[in-house]
Parts: C-alpha cells; structure tokens; sequence
C-alpha cells in the first residue's frame, strides 16, 4: 500500500483561506454506507442525526502560541526571530520551533515586546536547539510567561493558509471550536469550527446528545508523511484523555443498537480508537500515537463529521480505512466537481459507515 494510492488533484483555487459566516453556513456533503453522495448545508445536519445519536466531540482549546522574540547583541541592535510554543514540558521549559533559526544559538536570552512594542520584564533562555526546533527554559517565570502567550500571541495556521496570507486578529476567534475549554493544542480539531449555539440546541432538542473527550493536537499534525510504504510511517503522540463518567456513556450506546456513536473530527475519532479494546471504552489520560489505515478495522463509531483533507496525509488515509479507499477518492473528486472548500476554514463531510 504506497502513499500514491491516496493522492488527488486539488485546484488550488479551492483551498479555504477564511471560514464562512455565520460557521454552520457551510457546505455539508453526505457519504452514505452505500456510497451515495447528497449534497446539503451544514446547519441541516439533524436531517442525518436521530434520536439517541451520541456526537463526540474534541473539547481541546488552540492555544496561541506564534510570538516574535527578539535577541539583543553587545552593540544592542535587536534581531527578531519568530517563534511557535509547541509542547510545554515540566519545570519551565517549553519547546518551539525558531524562524530563522540560524540567527540563535544555545544559551541566547530571547525576551519578548507586547503589543504595544514595550519590553516584557523577562528573559528566557535557549537551553537546546536541533536544527529548526528549540527548547526555552522560563525557570520560575513560567506562569508569566503563559500569560503573555495568552495576551500577546497569535494562533498559528496551517500553512497551506499562512502561505497565502498573513494571521489576523480575527483568526484567534475564528479557528476555535465552540467546544473550546482546555489549553493544549497547537491546532483546531476543525469539524467542530461548523456548530453555533443555534445549531447545538436544535440537535438536543432532537434527542441527541453530547460527550466530551480532549485530545490536545500538536505540530505532527501539519507533518507529511515520509515513506512511500504507508505502514512504514510512524505517526506523531498525541496527549488524549477520556473519563471514566464518558467511556460509560460510550458503552451503553454501544450496547444499544439503536444507538450511534459519532465522531466529531478526526482527532476525536484517534481518541475513541485508542480507548476502544476491542469490547468497551476505557479511560485514558495519556499519548496516543495510533496510526490507523486500511486494514486496520475502526470499530469504535457508526459515523464521522470531518473536514476535507490533504492527499497523501494521515487524515485522508483515516477515513479511507474507514468508508474505503475508492469510495473516498469519488467523494472527494465530487466534491472537487462541485467546488467543495478544503481543508481546515472549508465545508464538511458526514461519512457513515457500512454495518
């Protein structure tokens, strides 16, 4: 199995570069179990839900975490570096990836300016550096330096969207899901960017109801896949956690077969898998680095809400695993068809899987 059975032609004129208004306006293309397609809004998604349905949904919130840095020499001329905060890791010290990074060396002190251009009161310090990636020590700054991540940073985007154009404020509101609720992701698990209040309360008042899991998405999700051979890849860890009060929720629509469990993204759909063994749900509060392609059965939902996503990458390759491989590439060569938007500010698709 290569990486080009799952290659597609995108026109570059149908990636997303800014989400539509209101967010459930957006397209919704349905992939029933027989492959069918049907053509609908998102807002018009209770049409497909029943009574007893459980949606799953990733409760990660995007931190910001893109912020210039800047190093002062003997002369004090500033040099600015951007950096992305990506992983905090224990007793101060967080990982970040450094542009450019050939302008900074172990052992640099990088201070930081708020948006008014004035020097924070704190210094931090260049502990090591592989390549592109560094890691900062903030010793007994930490907590201050959180709150700076939190008032003076941007959210970072994807690049097939930074590539195009430059942040906007608005895109720290506008890549958050309404699900939102703990720190720890780098990126948004972006079907849930489609609900809006209005939308959330029609579905519960249908019958159908809401469980939460986290799974806090990292820079592994922006990374390609190096071998052609797909099992010969190894997929980036992922911190998930899901309680025990859900896995019970979870197994009794299990049990009910009247009942279906979907999964609110991908990323939520790596969790469930994770905590699935086979028979039940069980808690879990630690990294998951699951790898699931065709072959490897998903057993754990009925359904799943997705955005559209790139050729070649782990996420397209998860759903084939679930509907089929063909049966994927005539989904998304009809959506292509008829102007779908890609990616993560794009329109979205219901796949419900054969029994």
């Amino acid at each position: 199995m290569n990486l080009s059975d799952f290659d597609f032609e995108l026109p570059d004129n149908l990636i997303a570069l800014n989400p539509l208004k209101p967010r459930d306006s957006s397209k919704l293309l349905r992939v029933n179990s027989l492959g069918e397609f049907e053509d609908s809004i998102f807002s018009n998604i209770t049409k497909y839900l029943s009574d007893g349905d459980l949606l799953v949904v990733n409760d990660t919130k995007v931190m910001p975490s893109f912020i210039d840095g800047f190093k002062m020499n003997q002369r004090k001329d500033l040099t600015k570096i951007s950096f992305t905060f990506f992983e905090n890791l224990q007793n101060g010290q967080w990982k970040a990836l450094a542009r450019p990074a050939k302008k900074i060396n172990i052992n640099d002190l990088i201070f930081f300016k708020d948006k008014n251009d004035q020097i924070h009161n704190l210094f931090a310090q260049i502990i090591n550096k592989n390549e592109g990636e560094v890691t900062f020590d903030f010793a007994e700054d930490q907590d201050k330096f959180l709150q700076i991540l939190l008032n003076d940073a941007r959210v970072m985007l994807p690049p097939y969207i930074t590539s195009k154009r430059k942040i906007k404020a608005s895109d720290n509101i506008d890549y958050q899901t309404i699900f939102s609720k703990k720190d720890g992701s780098i990126a948004a698990p972006t079907a849930g960017l489609h609900f809006t209040e209005g939308l959330i309360k029609e579905i519960k008042k249908k019958g159908i109801n809401f469980e939460r899991i986290t799974l806090n998405i990292n820079l592994g999700t922006f990374s390609p896949l190096r071998n052609e051979k797909v099992e010969e890849n190894s997929l980036h860890s992922e911190q998930c956690y899901i309680s025990e009060a859900t896995t019970k929720k979870l197994n009794e629509a299990k049990a009910d077969k009247k009942q279906r469990i979907i999964s609110v993204g991908t990323t939520a759909l790596r969790s469930l898998e994770s905590s699935f063994n086979g028979n039940e749900f069980i808690p879990i509060n630690s990294k998951t680095n699951k790898f699931i392609y065709p072959g490897i059965k998903i057993n754990s939902i009925d359904a799943l809400i997705t955005n559209f996503h790139l050729p070649r990458s782990s996420l397209f390759i998860l759903i084939c695993s679930l509907m089929g491989t063909q049966k994927m590439l005539d989904a998304y060569n009809y959506a292509i068809k008829n102007k779908y938007r890609f990616y993560s500010y794009g329109d979205a698709c219901l796949l419900e899987k054969s029994s």
